[in-house]
């Protein structure tokens, strides 16, 4: 009964934290303004955290190179279980444009489990606040 209880409040409040690995600027604009009044995502609970010890979803953008893949292994381990990973835009799905660089070592789900993934170039706040909400939906088993 616990547990059902806390399955739906997490459901029901997801709380996010930005990851940039190294993204172009791009995406981390469309998450930022996916995440202000006028697409209002408020509505389905979610809300912008500094920290990852208080966060139940990772929004990442960015490929992973050899000196960000530590960090975002650490972030990703100092976030409560359980925990949920995005990947959004073409580069922290595959490495986009920086795939095949010396120091790229492809996209998120390089250094950690991926649950969710946006693509585009950049990825668009609708596409964005879709991605999420299919994973929210994934999480109460009403999509599969």
């Amino acid at each position: 009964m616990l547990q059902s209880l806390v399955n739906w409040a997490r459901v029901k409040s997801p709380w996010l934290v930005h990851v940039n690995t190294g993204a172009c600027n791009g995406c981390d604009i469309e998450v930022l303004a996916a995440l202000m009044p006028r697409f209002d995502v408020e509505r389905f609970g979610i809300l912008l955290q500094g920290t990852p010890r208080h966060a139940d979803v990772l929004v990442c953008s960015g490929p992973v190179t050899r000196q960000v893949k530590d960090r975002v292994v650490r972030v990703y381990e100092q976030t409560p279980a359980p925990k949920f990973v995005v990947a959004v835009g073409t580069c922290a799905c595959n490495g986009g444009v920086f795939r095949g660089n010396y120091n790229v070592l492809g996209g998120i789900d390089a250094a950690i489990p991926v649950d969710a993934y946006i693509p585009g170039c950049a990825a668009s706040p609708p596409a964005i606040i879709d991605g999420v909400v299919k994973l929210l939906l994934k999480l109460q088993g009403k999509a599969g």
